[in-house]
């Protein structure tokens, strides 16, 4: 055999010994496997299919408000304890030992309540909530936004209930209209503190449990109010229900990310699921669509199709054949998804198609 020295080699040469090699690898046959992917069955089912999205959300009390002392000027001689909840009736705090108790209502207790003073709508609300303490038992005193003899009886009734003299009048600062059941939420006049009209006693929240939680501008249309949502909690991952209750409308800018609006969802009967859970991390399900009693296949079933799409291997009854379908709505909890198109004319609730064996 005769062996020949390369001691140069041009660029054509190269390019033409490159392409020789190449095409002899070509031409050698290479053993190849194709991979073998194992298969089960799983049956089609008609049923509902719910689309979700999981958002975060803090779980805590609703809105906070301030309360202020409008009684006369002197010590704070009691305070509630903070995280205690009180309700309609209840005293909030005193000064000089006169009370200041809570009253239901939207409307400011601006003025004294007395036999001659001007028409209102906080008179209204007085007598609605001495009514709802068992004040006007023969329901003498009309509920309207007059100040009336049977208002001054019910008042003088509420009085000889607290221990108080039966006047029949509420001095300014007496009671502190709040929307409804309230959480202690910070003392900030303590008890031996001087206070007078206009110093911040508390701060309270509304005693409703609600998760409040930011959502992206981009998904505004997704999230209603009225929307019913799971909530998962991070106690052992339990979950309890709610609805979404306020949906923001004014977008805050992020230092990072998109604009955000506030989301508050009401818990529909927590019950000690959520006890003594505050400022608690929560996890939640929304849901953004749902389609009822259609035909669904796992996730899993979906194979590409030639030229594009998607197809399903239907496996019984009869031969193993490939259908093409339309994909719809997918349910990421469940797993599944909707099909649409030749499926619906070639097989029915319980027939079985072809998914890979976990």
């Amino acid at each position: 055999m005769k062996i020949t020295k390369i001691t140069k080699t041009s660029p054509v040469a190269g390019a033409v010994l490159v392409a020789l090699l190449a095409a002899g690898c070509a031409a050698s046959p290479q053993p190849t496997s194709a991979p073998q992917v194992a298969v089960t069955s799983a049956p089609m089912r008609r049923t509902d299919v719910v689309s979700t999205i999981q958002l975060p959300g803090v779980l805590g009390f609703d809105r906070t408000y301030s309360v202020v002392s409008e009684l006369p000027p002197g010590v704070v001689t009691a305070v509630p304890r903070p995280g205690a909840v009180l309700g309609r009736g209840a005293r909030l705090f005193a000064v000089g030992g006169i009370p200041a108790a809570l009253l239901y209502g939207s409307v400011p207790a601006h003025r004294d309540f007395a036999l001659g003073m001007s028409d209102g709508r906080d008179v209204r609300r007085l007598e609605a909530n001495l009514r709802a303490l068992g004040m006007d038992p023969g329901h003498a005193m009309t509920v309207d936004d007059h100040f009336s003899t049977a208002t001054a009886a019910a008042v003088r009734r509420w009085q000889r209930k607290q221990g108080r003299p039966q006047t029949g009048r509420l001095d300014l600062g007496a009671v502190v209209f709040l929307p409804g059941r309230v959480r202690i939420r910070t003392i900030v006049t303590e008890a031996g503190a001087s206070a007078g009209p206009g110093t911040r006693m508390l701060v309270v929240n509304s005693a409703t449990r609600v998760v409040q939680m930011s959502l992206t501008t981009d998904r505004l249309g997704q999230v209603r109010p009225g929307d019913r949502v799971e909530i998962t909690l991070p106690s052992g991952g339990s979950t309890v229900r709610g609805r979404v209750s306020r949906v923001g409308r004014v977008a805050t800018a992020q230092d990072s990310g998109p604009a955000t609006v506030p989301v508050t969802i009401t818990l529909i009967r927590p019950g000690r699921a959520v006890a003594g859970l505050d400022l608690a991390p929560v996890q939640v399900a929304v849901v953004t669509a749902r389609h009822e009693n259609v035909l669904t296949v796992p996730v899993t079933a979906l194979l590409p199709r030639p030229g594009g799409g998607y197809q399903v291997a239907v496996t019984a009854p009869g031969p193993r054949r490939l259908v093409p379908v339309q994909p719809g709505l997918f349910d990421e909890d469940g797993g599944t998804v909707e099909i649409t198109g030749e499926i619906t004319g070639d097989a029915t609730d319980g027939a079985q198609v072809e998914v890979p064996l976990s």
